[in-house]
């Protein structure tokens, strides 16, 4: 069995947006190294200068080195029959697999991670980088951050594990079926191996117990497990295994559950790699105020977060729809519901009657102050109390975590409460009991909005309350 130790250097993190400086490959029997491959490569990238500084390596160095292209035949000869071996080896791995791809190969070895190696054969070290790893088992390394320098010291570090793994741990690494590889470095295997197969949240943390990723699963352990599936070259998905050092997670009874605590937590934790959830916010909301001439006025507007609004949308044509069709309800002057904003005759006072009878339509000359703002200013209210009486309360039920128990989803007039279990014998009688059994979340009207569809497509789930 012979191993290529790999080491590369690059003009940045991640291969879509880098390029390679430097590659250095040792071949290996697994106790002697049977021959060396090491050159600078033209990265065709501009080499920052703080990569300079720390690999010595300048743009003039490679000016006239040879493209990747031009070296791909020979280096791919040097490691496809090879099981390739790196520190942090998806990095290295990703990197030469996106260039090879780039000049016509398919990289297809199958790999060691010295990290990896070191957690289980060499556990309880403080670190695990090169430099510190090789520094606590007294490996020198010369030429730190030079492929050649680098790629000798993890060939010495491999060495010692492979003489210190009496538990065959290189072995079940190499497995075709083990996923081992496929974790970040420092994401401990067992943390993986306890993960249910129920729907949940899962939170991705950082070395220092931060989080920077919340997820939903439908089953927590092939969701989870479908984020190292592939290995993409680019930044986003580099930093993120880069950075992943634990998970926790938090069963739920339904998918449904675990989509709402998803965004709940997201908005609570704000999460580095989180992007879409932390976006979504309604855009518009209906309004109302009175203005100087004391009549009571509807508007839809962009959401103000310190006005409390009577109803939000999406989409701006939904709430000119609704309103519209309140208008026509409650007899409401389209002027004075911002509906028209010309000075030609109001379109509400030219409306026909309902009966199709032609007269007065359903305004009634409140923009030309011909009627009262007390008489108008009740329809207003009446239009805002028939609003708030159509927001409806109910639970959605469901199964719930053991056959003990039932799941359930609470909605009080049109905005979501919250969620938790009850028993299974508890029948749900009035909101106030059910209220005992339900823990409060904070609200928005994506939440909102899956708990209605859930509601339309699933009726016999749905029970309703009294406000």
């Amino acid at each position: 069995m012979l191993y290529a130790i790999v080491d590369i250097e690059t003009t940045g993190g991640y291969a879509a947006a880098g390029g390679i400086t430097e590659i250095a490959v040792n071949i290996s029997d697994g106790e002697k190294i049977l021959s060396r491959y090491q050159t600078l490569v033209n990265p065709v990238y501009t080499i920052p200068a703080f990569v300079e500084t720390l690999t010595g390596i300048t743009n003039a160095m490679v000016e006239n080195e040879r493209h990747f292209k031009m070296i791909a035949d020979e280096l791919y000869e040097l490691l496809c029959d090879k099981i390739f071996v790196a520190h942090n080896v998806n990095f290295d791995y990703s990197y030469l697999k996106y260039y090879f791809k780039e000049a016509g190969y398919e990289l297809d070895c199958k790999k060691l991670c010295t990290i990896r190696l070191g957690r289980q054969i060499l556990p309880g070290f403080k670190s695990y980088s090169l430099e510190n790893f090789c520094r606590q088992i007294g490996i020198p390394i010369e030429q730190r951050h030079r492929a050649g320098g680098d790629a000798d010291a993890t060939t010495k570090l491999f060495h010692h594990l492979l003489k210190k793994d009496s538990e065959g741990h290189v072995q079940k690494m190499l497995q075709v079926k083990s996923k081992e590889q496929s974790l970040p470095p420092n994401f401990p295997a067992k943390q993986i191996k306890q993960l249910p197969q129920n729907p949940g949240v899962y939170y991705f943390h950082d070395s220092k117990g931060k989080v920077i990723y919340v997820g939903k699963a439908k089953n927590l352990s092939k969701r989870v497990n479908s984020h190292f599936a592939n290995n993409k070259p680019g930044k986003q998905k580099q930093e993120f295994l880069r950075n992943i050092y634990s998970i926790t997670y938090q069963t739920c009874a339904t998918e449904l559950m675990a989509f709402i605590l998803e965004n709940v937590e997201i908005k609570k934790f704000w999460p580095q790699q989180n992007r879409s959830l932390k976006r979504f916010e309604q855009a518009y909301a209906l309004y109302s105020f009175e203005d100087r001439n004391g009549y009571l006025r509807l508007a839809i507007e962009k959401k103000n977060k310190n006005i409390k609004p009577l109803y939000t949308f999406n989409l701006l044509v939904e709430g000119h729809a609704l309103l519209r069709k309140l208008s026509h309800q409650f007899q409401l002057c389209p002027k004075l519901c911002f509906l028209q904003q010309d000075n030609i005759e109001c379109e509400g006072m030219k409306d026909a009657r309902p009966d199709g009878l032609v007269g007065r339509g359903r305004c009634k000359g409140s923009c030309e102050h011909k009627e009262l703002p007390e008489e108008y200013n009740r329809r207003v209210n009446d239009c805002i109390g028939h609003l708030h009486k159509e927001l409806p309360t109910f639970a959605l039920v469901d199964y719930g975590l053991s056959h003990e128990e039932q799941s359930c989803i609470l909605m009080e007039k049109g905005r979501f409460y919250g969620m938790g279990y009850l028993p299974s014998h508890v029948s749900i009688a009035g909101i106030d009991d059910l209220k005992n059994y339900i823990t409060p979340y904070s609200e928005n009207d994506y939440i909102r909005g899956l708990v209605y569809q859930h509601a339309v497509k699933f009726p016999h789930k749905k029970i309703a309350l009294l406000n």
